[in-house]
């Protein structure tokens, strides 16, 4: 009895999906037997292309260009489409970077109260629930939680006052580039409870000015200051970035 044999092949494919249209890419997933039609209309959302125009190309992920994919009743899989490979959306009516502007997109801001009255959000949806902040405690939770929050205020206290208006500095958040600057406020702020250092960088790497809800801590160019928890501030000897060598020729 002769046996049968089967030629099994991935019914997915994972390709890389870039645009004439915008300068960046995704990855996705498509069956190999979505139609070449079909697929254009998926790309649609993902590019914003026009699908009576589309044209689409496939490349290798060394960037050589392996096919047009031109028929549009032809199942994706009945071309060399492999895994890694990537396709082209092409829109000759489209702009380039008209779909990356995002300055003539209208913003949808809600004020903190207005936040607050809505039922629709996460913070309403974790009041209801008793999760997160809204977890209801029991009183020897709420004394070690306000124990532990004297004790880091105290904390914070000492080390603002170790410090003096004009030190240099070197400010070590985690999860970010260590950054100079100078010490220009130490103390309690009206933004935010506890204790605040205020920091003036040496490069435009901050988020105001010294001036922070209508209120001057200090004066400083715009972009160069910075309010900072005490614990990610050490003062010492830290020459302004680029002049550590100035001596040296």
């Amino acid at each position: 009895m002769a046996q049968e044999y089967a030629v099994v092949t991935q019914s997915l494919v994972t390709v890389t999906i870039s645009s004439s249209s915008n300068s960046f890419g995704s990855e996705r997933r498509f069956q190999k037997d979505v139609t070449i039609g079909d697929l254009k209309g998926k790309l649609v959302l993902l590019t914003g292309a026009n699908v009576g125009s589309m044209r689409l190309e496939l490349y290798t992920n060394e960037n050589r260009l392996v096919c047009q994919l031109d028929n549009d009743l032809a199942m994706l899989g009945s071309y060399p489409i492999e895994d890694g490979m990537r396709i082209h959306v092409i829109d000759p009516q489209a702009k380039v970077g008209e779909f990356e502007d995002v300055s003539k997109v209208e913003k949808f801001e809600l004020s903190p109260e207005e936040y607050e009255k809505r039922q629709d959000t996460v913070r309403a949806f974790k009041e209801r629930n008793k999760i997160g902040r809204f977890k209801e405690l029991t009183p020897e939770e709420q004394q070690r939680q306000e124990e532990e929050k004297r004790m880091r205020e105290e904390q914070d206290k000492q080390l603002v006052e170790t410090m003096n208006v004009g030190d240099r500095c070197e400010v070590k958040v985690p999860g970010q580039p260590a950054r100079r600057g100078c010490v220009q406020y130490r103390g309690t702020t009206d933004f935010k409870p506890g204790y605040w250092v205020g920091v003036q960088y040496d490069e435009p790497v901050g988020k105001n000015n010294g001036t922070v809800q209508g209120r001057k801590y200090f004066q400083c160019p715009d972009k160069y200051g910075g309010f900072v928890k005490p614990e990610h501030v050490e003062v010492g000897d830290f020459p302004e970035e680029g002049f550590e060598d100035m001596d040296e020729m």
